[in-house]
């Protein structure tokens, strides 16, 4: 009887070491891909990485902010709307509403005669649960309708009239974008507005004017169930409303400019949106005071 033809072995060994070879290829790519990300986040490219990265304003300057939306207006349909514009109370203070940091002038620091713990509980959420007065007090010196937009307001709307606007992020509960014509479809109103208003307790909704009648009667509005009706601005303590989470990444990821005004970009997190936007996207930043720099809450 023939004798089975023995089966060549294999060499575990050349196979093993090719094995390692293709895991440490995997990590060494891998490890080439974070350091890039790293090294473009911290803007500390090599000499031919920053040749490849040209220039996307010419000049840096608000003239190459003007050229460059010039090329967006030649584009088509939704080729076009790409700008994103990031707005904060600074806007607004033109039209004779306070912002809340300026030092001497700014609403935190002119809130003594409300008798606060700090001047940021009248906006936490819990504060007002304790006591809303303070709150409705100073919604009667707020409340929209005592103010016009600004020019600021208007620049937003010309954009969307360009069909050059993506969307208009807004920390202001002044409603002033909507005045000034903005679309609601182009708003985010990332810390609500007066424009709606809910029971705290059974959720009914109010028209606003239930909520602006009793505030300027310098009463709280209550509901039929005894609950405190609340504008619909986000307090803190609060999650922000769903059409910021839900659109937010989606914007970013479209953005081609990105205009920043009027906001200390103190408060997340709205503020973090400004790093959200592609490492290429050029970025306008039109404050009177530095940004970034994040206010810690008080706490009791």
């Amino acid at each position: 009887m023939a004798e089975k033809p023995e089966e060549p072995t294999k060499d575990k060994t050349k196979d093993e070491h090719k094995d390692k070879n293709a895991e440490d290829e995997t990590d060494e790519d891998q490890g080439n891909l974070l350091e890039r990300l790293l090294r473009e986040k911290l803007n500390i490219l090599g000499e031919n990485e920053t040749e490849k990265r040209m220039p996307l304003l010419e000049p840096m300057s608000l003239e190459g902010v003007a050229n460059f939306i010039k090329k967006l207006q030649e584009k088509q349909g939704a080729e076009r709307k790409k700008i994103f514009v990031m707005t904060g109370a600074g806007i607004s203070t033109a039209a004779g509403i306070p912002d809340f940091r300026t030092p001497g002038t700014g609403l935190y620091d002119n809130l003594q005669k409300y008798d606060l713990p700090h001047p940021t509980a009248v906006f936490e959420i819990n504060y007002f649960k304790e006591n809303p007065k303070p709150f409705c007090m100073l919604a009667k010196e707020l409340y929209p309708g005592n103010f016009k937009p600004t020019m600021s307001h208007y620049f937003i709307r010309l954009l969307a009239e360009k069909g050059l606007l993506l969307r208009n992020y807004t920390q202001n509960i002044d409603t002033l974008e909507r005045c000034a014509g903005v679309h609601p479809d182009f708003l985010v109103e990332a810390h609500g507005n007066f424009h709606d208003a809910h029971c705290m307790n059974c959720d009914k909704e109010h028209p606003h004017e239930f909520v602006r009648d009793a505030v300027f009667k310098d009463e709280v509005p209550y509901c039929g169930c005894g609950g405190i009706v609340k504008p619909d601005i986000v307090f803190f303590g609060e999650s922000l409303p769903d059409r910021f989470v839900n659109l937010a990444s989606k914007d970013c990821a479209e953005c081609e400019l990105l205009v920043v005004m009027g906001t200390s970009l103190a408060v997340q997190p709205f503020a973090g949106l400004a790093s959200r936007v592609g490492s290429d996207c050029p970025r306008l930043l039109i404050n009177r005071e530095k940004v970034g720099e994040v206010i810690q809450l008080p706490r009791k």
